[in-house]
């Protein structure tokens, strides 16, 4: 304790002498620019995604989290986008039940689908916490995807030998080799967490055909949000564990109905994401979920549930493991160029031809401009060894240490995000494993927009994270103990 108060303390000398070289709506559309990378849905908070591609289009259904202390909460809202950085915001399009003895009072995740006629149908959870059970999967049609009729007369529970207040968040999605609907649904035993599997003929009436896939983590966790598609010539089952990590998996078959296998890393995000579900739009390969808000939206503390609107594109390997990479439509979106130059360097610090050396000198850094609007950050790092933090900084304190960090630990073979400046002590709030040992040099993409942050480093893994103040502050390359070469640092909105 007493060296790290030390070493903080030599750290702001060191630094001190840094010098400068609600209800339907009429749908309102963003303007043709960036700035809703991640979109701020008006009088709501983006809570489990359904996503839905249609007619060119990524639908994005979602349980709007309104916060405005009614006895019904969770109704269904609607996003829309064709090119991931411009969005049509739809309003509420589900609205929740109007009493409490409505057993869908609150609503629940579940899932679009487009049957054969033309006809749209929503299966959802329907919630209500004054009764038993308090879950149960319902259905609703529609011929626009804005106004739904509901069929409560369908609505079903668990069977007997599960429980009925775990049974929720349905998945249909069509088996050609069945030629029937199947759907998933997120239950459990007595012991543990399973998937259910029902099947049907006519999108009314389902048969229960038996338990699809059991918790293989040895948690015993509820597997959240499942959803199942075909991608590459494999299959892919994904879902969320409602405990302990409360991060996204997913599995991989040859063959719809499994045996899912784990990949040797089953995640491509942290607990910044939650909720993801798989989708594409017959090319890409897509992962729709969110980041939430922060409890008293202080980026001191915990994850609170909702927030905003997060999609990843995931690349197919050969093997079949999937690896999440900048979205090449919002990086075309962000297309332009900033004007960069570093306000603020540690002495240390050797700058030539726009490449920045760090000595591996205690904390070093290269500040720039704050971030007014929505912005993608893109840099290459080399030199780094197996010793020393570097990364990103945001909202720097008085003493020129960044309060929000970015941090690439080679030492510990993870990316991490820390809320605090504190990074010795501390525990990352989120991380992610990385072995850099087998990385000559690391390219890493920045989105930042509304609060929220994602970083994809080498086309292999993303870090998501709730940062309030990356607009509107400073931020810098930062590296502690570590000698780095920061090269081709641009920024773009």
């Amino acid at each position: 304790m007493k060296q790290t108060i030390c070493v903080l303390l030599v750290l702001m000398l060191l630094l001190c002498g840094c010098g400068g070289p609600g209800e339907t709506k009429e749908p309102q559309t963003e303007a043709d620019h960036p700035e809703a990378v991640f979109f701020p849905v008006t009088d709501a908070l983006v809570g489990d995604t359904m996503p839905f591609f249609a007619d060119g289009k990524m639908n994005i259904f979602f349980l709007a989290d309104q916060r405005d202390g009614k006895l019904g909460y969770h109704p269904w809202g609607l996003l829309r986008t064709e090119n991931y950085w411009s969005y049509e915001d739809a309003g509420i399009v589900l609205p929740y039940g109007e009493t409490a003895e409505d057993q869908d009072i609150a609503l629940g995740t579940g899932c679009v689908i487009k049957d054969q006629a033309g006809t749209y149908h929503a299966f959802y959870t329907g919630h209500n916490d004054f009764r038993e059970p308090k879950e149960t999967v319902m259905h609703a049609t529609s011929s626009d995807m804005l106004s739904w009729t509901k069929h409560p007369e369908e609505s079903f529970t668990a069977e007997e030998g599960y429980s009925v207040n775990d049974f929720r968040d349905p998945y249909v999605l069509w088996a050609e080799q069945d030629q029937c609907w199947w759907m998933l649904v997120t239950a459990r035993t007595p012991e543990t967490g399973v998937i259910l599997r029902y099947s049907s003929a006519d999108l009314s009436k389902w048969k229960f055909e038996g338990v699809f896939f059991t918790d293989d983590m040895g948690y015993a966790t509820n597997m959240e949000c499942p959803s199942l598609l075909q991608f590459g010539g494999k299959w892919y089952l994904a879902f969320s564990d409602q405990w302990p990590d409360r991060v996204v998996h997913y599995r991989v078959s040859d063959s719809m109905a499994g045996p899912f296998v784990k990949p040797a890393q089953d995640t491509v995000d942290s607990n910044g994401f939650y909720a993801g579900r798989l989708e594409t739009d017959g090319e890409r390969l897509y992962l729709v979920g969110w980041n939430g808000t922060k409890i008293g939206h202080d980026d001191l503390n915990d994850y609170d549930w909702g927030g905003s609107a997060v999609i990843h594109q995931l690349v197919q390997s050969e093997d079949g493991s999937l690896r999440p990479v900048a979205n090449e439509k919002v990086v075309a979106g962000t297309n332009h160029r900033v004007s960069l130059s570093p306000k603020r360097m540690t002495e240390t610090v050797t700058a030539k031809d726009g490449a920045y050396a760090t000595k591996g000198e205690l904390y070093e850094i290269v500040r720039f401009e704050a971030l007014e609007r929505s912005s993608r950050i893109e840099a290459d790092i080399s030199g780094f060894g197996g010793e020393g933090l570097f990364g990103f900084a945001f909202a720097p304190d008085t003493e020129n240490v960044g309060m929000l960090s970015y941090v690439f630990n080679p030492k510990e073979g993870r990316v991490e995000f820390h809320n605090t400046e504190n990074l010795v002590e501390d525990d990352p709030q989120s991380s992610m494993p990385f072995d850099f040992s087998k990385q000559d040099k690391l390219h890493a993409t920045i989105f930042i927009g509304d609060g929220v942050a994602c970083l994809y480093l080498n086309g292999e893994l993303a870090l998501t994270a709730r940062m309030y103040h990356t607009q509107g502050t400073d931020w810098q390359l930062f590296s502690a103990n570590a000698a780095v070469t920061w090269e081709n640092v641009e920024v773009y909105d």
